[in-house]
């Protein structure tokens, strides 16, 4: 069997209790490591599991997938996937491969940040499509998940922007002379999103385009959510530029149309005085 197992967002022992049954069944089990990461490390795991986790790359689970799921069809192997396994379509191409190969498989779901923002007090169902911001580099500077943004909130829906991570990347010089040095692990912070955000508002005023946001819209600021030390931040995008929420992970969601019950919840983590600029309009609440 090939087991994909969802590790929850906290700690170790987020694990479900079948989760950890088939983990210590298995003869191999892998560790993602690219798309998130928990808290804690993969001593973390190993300690509370009992059992040796191979770490699997990017390289390694996109090229060599076909190593991860050796002897599947004769003994157990796990992969563990922060969050949920189908968080990241990459675990979904692992089923289709275990399929086209004759090999049983199995999912074990658990929390991802997906369901685990309606922490901030937002409901689920309000949300539109969800959007990915990566880090800007000199020459390349992708501003279409602000589009997607304006989108969400034209028809008053909410929007989770989930933040980039780069771990064992290398820079072009050495992908160039192929040269196996890495990168630095780093993570997007609330205040980079933010940031990436207010200037591309602020360039596309310029522009004299129309506005589907500002750097006054009410947004939530997530880090390290199903941890004991989470952090929930109600505030403008402006306000978010100059956050420090701590260490990684974060995640921004940018609000559209508000419920009255989302704006009583909303305020049990607002920065002061920010929820005054709400007003009602047809019976829905707006931020202005």
């Amino acid at each position: 069997m090939f087991y994909l197992i969802g590790l929850g967002l906290g700690d170790a022992t987020d694990i479900t209790v079948k989760g950890l049954r088939a983990v210590k069944s298995c003869s191999r089990v892998y560790l993602e490591a690219y798309t998130s990461v928990l808290t804690g490390g993969k001593e973390a795991l190993e300690e509370f599991y009992g059992r040796e986790l191979i770490v699997a790359d990017r390289d390694l689970v996109e090229q060599q997938a076909d190593q991860i799921l050796k002897d599947a069809h004769v003994t157990d192997v796990a992969f563990l996937v922060v969050g949920d396994p189908f968080g990241a379509t990459t675990h979904s191409d692992l089923v289709l491969r275990a399929v086209n190969a004759g090999i049983p498989y199995k999912v074990i779901h658990n929390a991802s940040i997906m369901n685990a923002v309606g922490c901030c007090g937002l409901q689920l169902y309000r949300f539109g499509e969800t959007v990915s911001l990566v880090f800007w580099t000199d020459t390349w500077r992708p501003e279409s998940f602000y589009d997607r943004i304006c989108k969400n909130r034209e028809a008053g829906q909410h929007t989770l922007c989930l933040l980039d991570i780069k771990v064992k990347e290398q820079s072009e010089e050495n992908m160039m002379r192929g040269k196996k040095i890495y990168e630095p692990p780093r993570f997007m912070t609330v205040a980079q999103a933010a940031d990436q955000l207010v200037q591309i508002v602020q360039r596309r005023r310029a522009e004299g385009e129309t506005l589907g946001l500002t750097e006054d819209t009410l947004c939530v600021g997530l880090a390290r959510l199903g941890a004991d030390d989470q952090v929930v931040r109600v505030a403008t995008l402006q306000q978010l530029v100059s956050c420090d929420l701590g260490g990684p992970l974060h995640s921004l969601v940018i609000t559209g149309q508000l419920h009255p019950l989302e704006v009583d919840m909303l305020q049990l983590s607002a920065e002061a005085d920010v929820m005054k600029n709400l007003h009602v309009l047809d019976g829905s609440t707006y931020w202005s």
